[in-house]
């Protein structure tokens, strides 16, 4: 790497490493890491592996040559697994601590352990060439996962290989990046036993259902985002809270009782309007607000159900915690804030894909028909088509969180 892009990089490493600490959602987080270890080392592709379980569980993904298009997020969602051994290059870095520097993947020294599996490369196309592997150890030497970058590039577009300085870059930054991992995995971790506390009274309120909700929403918000032109820095601030807050949408059902929650039957009138109270305690939880995550919570929370024509609920609430909740006519149109249109397209998309006990489940095809049908009637347009441009997306995370 010539002297004077070093430099530019380390300044922008540090502005990188300040800025990590302000994210909270793990996902975001990874396509931070990843994004800024690319952009160091001008590398066209790379991927992160995380600790799960004894094992290196695939997290996230980027490549520039092959992930184009509205749904190339599709590659991200992915159920992959690789043992901590030596028989792989992420393996092996992170069963023994070392960085890994190789000049073509395709031409190893016969005395390593590790190989290099070309399945993806004739699958796809692709040529994998220099790669550069490291381990994400936090301060205390815990190891939280693997970072790797692919197929670096010189400032003109050309192939080359990876340097020792690119790989004294990465190493400082993914020392700093898995500090910051680990705090949003404890994050997020923290968020689904909220989510186990809400399953103990609702079959249907799953760790799987909310991780489909907030993935699915995420990919929404992007493709609405990127559709008007909003920058990406927004588009990374929105997402860094939207994820979360979505994840708790429903977190006000622990407040109602079993026999509504778990009848299998149609609700009646008294039921259901018994049931409209989740939206208004869900937003009781988050309303001292300390952050415009807790905003964002709120809205969502207590605006899921509004419809874009007016018929939803539970409509504007004076006051939040009067007793009883007064019910008046639903929001309309953009008076409903924009995360919650967006959580109640992936909602309803999720509820109709999956059994319940009160239902079978649909095909993604009948469940996106729904979705067609109702653009412009329960759902906001704009937001409808974005869902609808995303379809194998969708498909991709309901495979993966199943």
């Amino acid at each position: 790497m010539p002297t004077a892009l070093r430099k530019q990089s380390i300044h922008e490493l540090l502005q990188v490493t300040e800025g990590l600490n302000s994210l909270r959602d793990i996902d975001t987080l990874l396509g931070q890491v990843l994004r800024a270890a690319r952009r160091f080392t001008r590398a066209d592709a790379g991927s992160i592996y995380l600790v799960e379980n004894g094992r290196l569980r695939f997290r996230y993904v980027q490549n520039d040559t092959l992930m184009r298009g509205p749904e190339a997020s599709k590659a991200l969602y992915v159920n992959r697994e690789l043992p901590i051994d030596d028989r792989s290059m992420a393996g092996f870095v992170a069963a023994t601590g070392r960085p890994l520097l190789i000049r073509d993947a395709y031409h190893l020294r016969e005395s390593v352990p590790y190989a290099f599996n070309r399945a993806f490369d004739e699958r796809s196309g692709y040529r994998t060439r220099s790669v550069m592997t490291v381990p994400l150890v936090t301060a205390s030497g815990q190891l939280t996962g693997v970072l790797q970058v692919i197929n670096p590039v010189g400032e003109g577009g050309e192939a080359r290989a990876f340097s020792p300085g690119d790989q004294l870059l990465v190493l400082h930054f993914a020392r700093q990046a898995a500090v910051a991992i680990e705090r949003a995995k404890m994050t997020r971790e923290i968020i689904l036993r909220m989510v186990k506390v809400a399953e103990l009274r609702d079959p249907s309120e799953t760790g799987a259902h909310v991780n489909r909700v907030g993935a699915i929403s995420i990919e929404i918000y992007n493709r609405w985002a990127r559709d008007r032109g909003v920058p990406p820095g927004e588009i990374h601030r929105t997402q860094d809270i939207l994820r979360i807050a979505a994840m708790l949408h429903d977190v006000g059902k622990v407040a109602i009782s079993d026999t509504i929650l778990k009848k299998a039957g149609k609700l009646s009138p008294e039921e259901f309007t018994a049931m409209k109270a989740h939206t208004v305690i869900g937003a009781r939880l988050f309303a001292d607000s300390a952050s415009d995550w807790d905003d964002m919570a709120a809205d969502i929370a207590l605006c899921h159900h509004e419809r874009w024509d007016g018929s939803g609920y539970p409509g504007p609430i004076g006051r939040l915690f009067d007793e009883p909740i007064r019910y008046v006519p639903g929001r309309r149109g953009e008076e409903i804030p924009l995360a919650a249109r967006i959580v109640s397209v992936a909602d309803v998309y999720d509820a109709l894909t999956v059994k319940r006990c009160y239902k079978e489940c649909w095909t993604p095809e009948q469940a996106l028909e729904v979705i067609r049908q109702e653009r412009g009637k329960s759902f906001d347009p704009g937001v409808t088509d974005a869902f609808l441009a995303i379809p194998g997306v969708a498909v991709a995370i309901g495979e993966t969180f199943s």
